[in-house]
């Protein structure tokens, strides 16, 4: 069964196939979602049978709305699919929109909300292999400098959220401490 994703086609919101919106690279509906804990923030490293950027760092989950769903909802959704979370409250923090080319000849070229939740104390994660192989809490500092020093080391996206995004996805305070 294909997944079908909410994607632009001749300037209308259309159901089409996720790979084939990737292999043609349509603009099309996505969510991000960040976890933060203090200053730490909560990665992922995508499986390796991931048919994109296996292997990979990223943010702590994304992914694409099903038709008719709402962004919060599948942010939560997500959260709970890939890594086995519940329960934690999830701020809107943007609206944007980036195009990179994923490897393998495919294009994310994604509109994206962003979510934002405050986790404190142990947060209980249990990975989906299918969707993630590792995951771990990095302080936002040493993010910010390793993506610089290695950037081959994660996915495109999360580079662009990092360099063009962090202020207002992560607040003013993070993101002017890491410019320090």
């Amino acid at each position: 069964m294909s997944i079908m994703i909410p994607a632009w086609v001749d300037g209308a919101l259309t159901p089409v196939e996720k790979l084939e919106a990737h292999q043609r690279g349509l603009k099309h509906k996505a969510v991000s979602v960040f976890l933060i804990r203090g200053t730490e923030v909560l990665m992922q490293q995508r499986a390796m049978s991931k048919y994109h950027t296996p292997g990979l760092w990223a943010n702590t989950c994304c992914t694409h709305p099903d038709w008719d769903e709402a962004p919060s909802v599948c942010a939560a959704r997500r959260l709970n699919e890939e890594l086995g979370v519940t329960g934690v409250p999830l701020e809107h923090r943007h609206h944007l929109e980036y195009r990179a080319d994923v490897g393998n000849g495919l294009i994310e070229h994604e509109v994206v909300e962003v979510y934002l939740g405050h986790v404190r104390g142990d947060l209980s994660i249990t990975p989906n292999p299918d969707e993630v192989m590792a995951y771990e809490w990095v302080d936002y500092h040493d993010l910010m400098a390793t993506v610089r020093r290695h950037p081959d080391r994660f996915t495109p996206w999360l580079r662009i959220y990092l360099a063009e995004h962090s202020g207002t996805i992560f607040g003013a305070d993070l993101a002017q401490a890491a410019r320090v």
